[in-house]
This record gives C-alpha cells, sequence and structure tokens, in this order.
C-alpha cells in the first residue's frame, strides 16, 4: 500500500478553486486501489495565520463538511484534525531538537518575511515573525512522518517544505535508525487553477473568490461581476483568454467544452456566456450544496466523523510514537 496524505489549513471558506484544484482531485486520489489517504484539517497550522477563534472553528466545520460534501468517504480514507492527534505535536518537538536553525532560515515563508522588512527599512529583520512561521515546515514534516507517507501532493510553493522533511528524517535515520520513510513531493501539473472574479488567480488573499456552496443567487452575482473585455456580441472571441471559459472547462466534459469553444468562434456575448455558467455551476453543484447546507446545520455528525478518523489516525500515531520515544532514549528504567 502506498500512503498518500494531504492536508488542507482551515483559513477561510472553500470555493471553487479549491474544488477543482483540491478536493476533487484528492478524493478521485483516495478512491485508487493500492492507495491509503489521510487527509487531515491543519488546524494548528492555521494559527500561524491567524487570532479570531472563532473564524477557526467555523472554517474547521466549513471545510470538513465540504470534503464529505463533495464525496469524500470516511470510511475509505483516514479523514481527521490535527489538534485530534497529540502524537503529531510530540513528534513536531523531537523533531524540532533535530533540526537545524540553518535549514529553517532558508524557508521560502521566512526568507519573504525577512525581506519585506528589510525592503521596508526596519531595524529588527525579523519583525512581526513568529517562532510558528519559523518553525512551519518542522510541524508539517511532522504531519507527513508520522504516518510514514510516500506522496505529498502539493503545489508548487509547497515543494521545499516536504524537501525539508526529507532532510529531517535523513538526519533523524542517522542519529538513531531507519524508522522514518523519505516522502517525495507530487506536484500535478495538470491540476486546474481558475481565475477570480477579476482575472487573477482565485484566491482568499485577492478578495477575489467564489464560495464553492454559495447560495443560488449569491452564485449568479458573483458570476456576472466576473471580468470581461469590451467585445460586443456576435464578435469572434479567444475562449483561451476568457476567465469565463476557463471556469466552464474546468467543470465541464469535453464535449461539453468543444461546443462552447464553438460558441465563442461565433461571437457569443458575454452576458450569454455568464448564464451559460451560472446554470452549469448551479447544476453541478445542487446536491452537494444540499447536503453541505445539511452538515453545517448538523455540526455534531461532522464532529463525530472526524473523533472517528482521528481514533484511525492514532492507531498508527501511538504506537509509532512508542518507538520513537525509545530510539530517542525516552523509555521505561526498568
Amino acid at each position: 500500500m502506498e500512503t498518500v496524505l494531504t492536508g488542507i489549513t482551515t483559513t477561510g471558506t472553500p470555493h471553487i478553486g479549491n474544488y477543482v484544484g483540491a478536493i476533487r482531485p484528492a478524493i478521485a486520489a483516495s478512491k485508487r486501489p493500492g492507495t491509503r489517504s489521510f487527509l487531515f484539517l491543519a488546524d494548528y497550522h492555521s494559527l500561524v495565520k491567524g487570532r479570531d477563534p472563532e473564524r477557526l472553528r467555523r472554517s474547521t466545520l466549513e471545510i470538513a463538511a465540504a470534503w464529505l460534501a463533495c464525496g469524500l468517504d470516511p470510511e475509505h480514507v483516514v479523514f481527521y484534525r490535527q489538534s485530534d492527534v497529540p502524537e503529531i505535536m510530540e513528534l513536531n518537538w523531537i523533531l524540532t531538537c533535530m533540526t537545524a536553525k540553518g535549514l529553517m532560515n532558508r524557508a521560502h515563508a521566512y526568507k519573504a518575511a525577512v525581506a519585506e522588512n528589510e525592503a521596508a527599512g526596519d531595524r529588527d529583520p525579523d519583525k512581526g515573525v513568529t517562532m510558528g512561521l519559523f518553525c512551519y515546515p518542522i510541524l508539517m514534516a511532522a504531519d507527513i512522518l508520522m504516518f510514514k507517507t510516500n506522496k505529498v501532493p502539493v503545489g508548487s510553493d509547497q515543494i521545499q517544505h516536504v524537501e525539508m522533511a526529507r532532510d529531517i528524517a535523513q538526519r533523524f535515520n542517522h542519529h538513531y535508525g531507519e524508522l522514518f520513510v523519505l516522502p517525495e513531493a507530487v506536484v500535478e501539473e495538470h491540476t486546474a487553477i481558475l481565475p477570480g472574479l477579476d482575472g487573477r488567480k482565485m484566491s482568499k488573499s485577492y478578495n477575489n473568490t467564489i464560495p464553492l456552496f454559495a447560495p443560488r443567487d449569491e452564485l449568479r452575482k458573483l458570476i456576472m461581476k466576473i471580468k470581461t473585455n469590451s467585445q460586443p456580441p456576435g464578435e469572434p472571441k479567444n475562449p483561451d483568454e476568457s476567465a469565463l471559459f476557463a471556469i466552464y472547462r474546468a467543470f465541464a466534459t469535453p464535449e461539453e467544452t468543444a461546443a462552447i469553444r464553438a460558441r465563442y468562434a461565433e461571437g457569443i456575448g458575454w452576458g450569454e456566456m455568464k448564464q451559460i455558467l451560472f446554470e452549469y455551476i448551479d447544476a453541478h453543484l445542487a446536491d452537494a450544496r444540499a447536503e453541505y447546507e445539511r452538515l453545517i446545520a448538523s455540526p455534531e455528525e461532522v464532529e463525530r466523523v472526524l473523533r472517528k478518523g482521528a481514533e484511525k489516525a492514532r492507531a498508527v500515531s501511538r504506537p509509532f510514537l512508542d518507538e520513537i520515544r525509545y530510539a530517542v532514549g525516552v523509555r521505561p528504567l526498568g
């Protein structure tokens, strides 16, 4: 069995870019024979980015409900909340004691924060840098190594973190024996990256997202706001330069996409295309939206799923942490 692990930071409401770029492909991958999938809500990681307790709680509920509504089967994956597996945090400390500060100095997020301070003329290059930000890659390494992960699907900006997890594992194995599996980053070259309302990459950072389960009326209003050019109806348009087409293609079949591409050549009007896109996405997500709304109204059901997933995760993490403790010398005295 090949172990695949994916973490989702609980820092906001899922949007349609998350769906086509992460949720849908991860659920499909979890159904592949010979794969054991670990999917977790990285709530401790989210503390690096936010200080709003209610938003963290709400985001945890929304993200868990979204994955379940989209078809994730908790019986066939290990779906858990990071904070429900205390062995991860204990391993985090053990790895922290093994990790060179120089390795953390090279982390992209830390270097970017320092560069921003230097560009602003701050005398302290570490102004505003918390130890959570600085040590973020170590906690990510603990997430990965705890479950003997073989493959970690990531975006290109996260490759360094997986490489650091390998470095940390190799250092540990050299000192204490071959306990950790060396993980590999898997970057999906063809994963869809959707444009947002303003044409830039859809991202919460740009405030240009379309929530995955926005109510029907809100969904229509947002789609009608998507930026287009000034070409009038009847004038042929280039679909490959259209945010509307990019979003439609991410949801539609190849045949449906080809038909809309032909409509662009015929000069489809932007208003008509927006209505087509709205109706298609609304229909595509209707059943999942209903299930999502049901789960949001039943947080205790989502909690039970996460607790059960944590039990499955800890069935792996508890005995492995015992091995790790023994290896480093944290042992019974007699």
